[in-house]
């Protein structure tokens, strides 16, 4: 089984990969997620909340999908970076103050509910910023499960003691493993020197059909293990790097296999643990006779 993850950018946020692009995230995200309904292939997506309120009509078809679970991906993005630099040296947390991360959390639900009536389980921070309030906060705003973080050796959920569900990828991302946009070969090197970058995949870049032999090994290899993939594809990056036919070849790749949401998994796996924790408690030990 596998769990497929897309992270869906608002355009004002401009980034390279966004620079680089002739159409909007929103727009590539559809025909990623049309290609994989038309296959009945489930996906969650996480978006930011400044999405819905700018580019509402272009992100509904994807919302409008059966086949899709919105997850939030902040408000927008940590915006402006230095302030979050500053608030990350000075309280640790990049996410901003307790009462700032509070704040972005609940105004993305309440942005996704008004404009989808749907109401978000599953969350994931922009770059993976995970901070020391994150799961607090989340339990606070009724998230059941956040994806941040690479785990190479990761084979499921992990309980954090509040309650919340940790879920991290396991099968290598692409916008951090792949040359496209501005972020050539030169532009890899000298980043990765600059901050001394690293995930548990490495630091290392590949082109296009390098990294899908990696891709999808990885998946193979769960699958032979009973393992679920976690897996994250940013659908504007592989359009970057090799179009819609390299998106959808991805996409016919992926719905081979048994799909299923980041939610739906996550509440399979409270079933089973109260299942096991009530067939535990049934068992009276035997006393042993004198």
């Amino acid at each position: 089984m596998i769990c497929i993850t897309s992270d869906i950018h608002h355009m004002s946020l401009k980034t390279g990969n966004q620079a680089h692009s002739d159409l909007s995230e929103a727009a590539i995200a559809c025909q990623f997620v049309e290609r994989l309904h038309s296959n009945r292939a489930q996906i969650t997506c996480f978006i930011t909340g400044k999405l819905f309120e700018e580019e509402w009509s272009a992100i509904k078809p994807v919302c409008d999908s059966k086949n899709v679970e919105i997850g939030g991906h902040t408000y927008y993005c940590f915006m402006p970076e230095l302030w979050h630099r500053g608030c990350n040296k000075v309280l640790g947390s990049y996410n901003g103050p307790k009462w700032q991360q509070n704040w972005d959390i609940a105004k993305t639900q309440r942005i996704i509910k008004n404009k989808t009536g749907r109401s978000i389980s599953s969350w994931r921070n922009h770059m993976y910023m995970h901070g020391p309030h994150t799961e607090e906060l989340l339990l606070r705003n009724g998230i059941e499960v956040c994806c941040d973080g690479v785990k190479r050796a990761a084979t499921g959920f992990e309980l954090h003691e509040n309650g919340v569900l940790n879920f991290p990828l396991n099968i290598i991302p692409d916008h951090e493993h792949l040359y496209h946009a501005e972020r050539t070969e030169k532009w890899v090197k000298q980043w990765v020197a600059r901050y001394q970058w690293s995930d548990d995949y490495g630091s290392q870049s590949y082109y296009l059909n390098d990294w899908l032999e990696i891709f999808k090994h990885g998946i193979l290899e769960r699958e032979q293990q009973g393992i679920v993939s976690h897996l994250l594809i940013h659908p504007i990056t592989i359009y970057l790097c090799g179009g819609f036919d390299a998106l959808y070849h991805v996409a016919d790749f992926l719905s081979q296999f048994e799909t299923t949401t980041v939610t739906r998994l996550a509440r399979t796996y409270y079933q089973q643990k109260q299942l096991t924790q009530s067939n535990t408690a049934q068992i009276v030990p035997i006393k042993k006779e004198r």
